[in-house]
């Protein structure tokens, strides 16, 4: 005897039921058992269309729900439901979340505790090194990482939060077996062990390029706000954004050099109203995150010899930047760019517009 949530599996196998339909069902029979026993004139009284009823009739002929759970056991696979108390907080307040949650890992109640990160693929090293310092700080403080698996910023994301002892989910445009891209099945591997692999397609679906953009909208909506690193001016990462506004989320955005196609995105998020994110420490602060009190210390953080030499000229007094510009080799964008860098570490903060001074916390010898 199938359980009534097995329905609920079968149901997500069928090609074309999704949010809007499953409530027309269950509005209609109550229980999704009576709806996958429904003859076609039913199903169409129910709210779908011809062709919805007739996938579903097709469908029943090849799915047992049953065996569909037993599948799932077997390849370890966990699922939740709108009717799961585990099922996130956050995604469920969305507009039309997941009727069905797929994972490989664990999903806690301390996750709606949630920033995403996401960005380009062709990452650049400015964009390496925010999306390191943003993952560890987010996973140092409790806070898990949410992003989708990809290459570049996504895949640093992941890897620099598990390495800061922190939680990460990756949600997929695939089924949660299905891991792409295939260079990053190690990375799903420690995910799993770390947070988990989501999707909201079935098992054995494979990676389409019309999968990822509604994906996306679990990311932001797993999410309490949304950073995007670098994105160009069609990245798939402002698709996230566009996501995150419709749901009511904060959106974060990361400056860049106007020179720099990389951050056309950010650029642009920022002109529209996203918050700049120069410190990690905005994204808490504007979201009044909770913090644990593990925060990497700062004497841990990296100083590069051109930084070494900036905090040196700023000595213990804030200097404008074309002084600061003025006292190195520098162009202004290479400047920026550093200056940047040295206050999402924490190093500097920018007073008055474009001046800049030491945090005095920090002691360079």
């Amino acid at each position: 005897m199938s359980s009534e949530e097995a329905f609920w599996l079968a149901f997500s196998n069928v090609r074309g039921i999704g949010a809007v339909r499953f409530r027309k069902l269950l509005n209609f029979f109550g229980e999704l058992s009576a709806a996958w026993q429904a003859d076609r004139s039913q199903l169409i009284n129910a709210g779908l269309t011809d062709k919805a009823a007739d996938q579903v009739l097709e469908t029943r002929k090849s799915i047992s729900p049953e065996l569909l759970e037993d599948d799932l056991k077997r390849k370890g696979i966990k699922y939740l439901t709108w009717n799961s108390s585990q099922y996130p907080r956050y995604l469920l307040e969305i507009a039309q979340p997941p009727p069905v949650l797929y994972f490989i890992g664990e999903i806690n109640p301390a996750d709606d505790l949630a920033i995403a990160i996401v960005g380009t693929r062709n990452v650049t090293k400015y964009g390496r090194q925010i999306t390191r310092d943003t993952a560890a700080y987010m996973a140092g403080n409790g806070i898990t990482v949410v992003s989708g698996l990809a290459r570049g910023v996504d895949g640093i994301a992941h890897q620099a939060a598990i390495e800061a002892g922190g939680r990460t989910f990756a949600v997929l445009g695939s089924g949660v077996d299905v891991i792409y891209p295939p260079d990053h099945r190690k990375l799903a591997r420690e995910i799993s062990q770390h947070g988990a692999l989501i999707s909201d397609y079935p098992p054995g679906t494979k990676p389409d390029g019309i999968n990822f953009p509604p994906r996306n909208r679990i990311i932001s909506g797993l999410s309490r706000g949304t950073v995007v690193i670098e994105a160009g001016e069609r990245s798939g990462a402002l698709i996230t954004a566009k996501f995150a506004l419709e749901q009511g989320r904060d959106i974060f955005a990361v400056p860049g050099s106007v020179l720099s196609q990389m951050s056309k995105g950010t650029n642009q998020l920022i002109a529209e109203g996203a918050t700049p994110m120069t410190n990690p420490v905005i994204i808490t602060d504007t979201l009044n995150l909770a913090r644990t009190g593990k925060e990497r210390k700062t004497e841990k953080i990296d100083i590069s010899p051109i930084e070494q030499n900036i905090l040196r000229i700023l000595g213990d007094e804030s200097m404008h930047i074309d002084e600061i510009c003025a006292r190195t080799s520098l162009s202004i964008e290479k400047l920026t760019a550093e200056l940047t860098m040295m206050e999402l570490k924490g190093v500097v903060q920018r007073e008055n517009g474009m001046e800049y001074q030491r945090v005095k916390k920090w002691d360079i010898g």
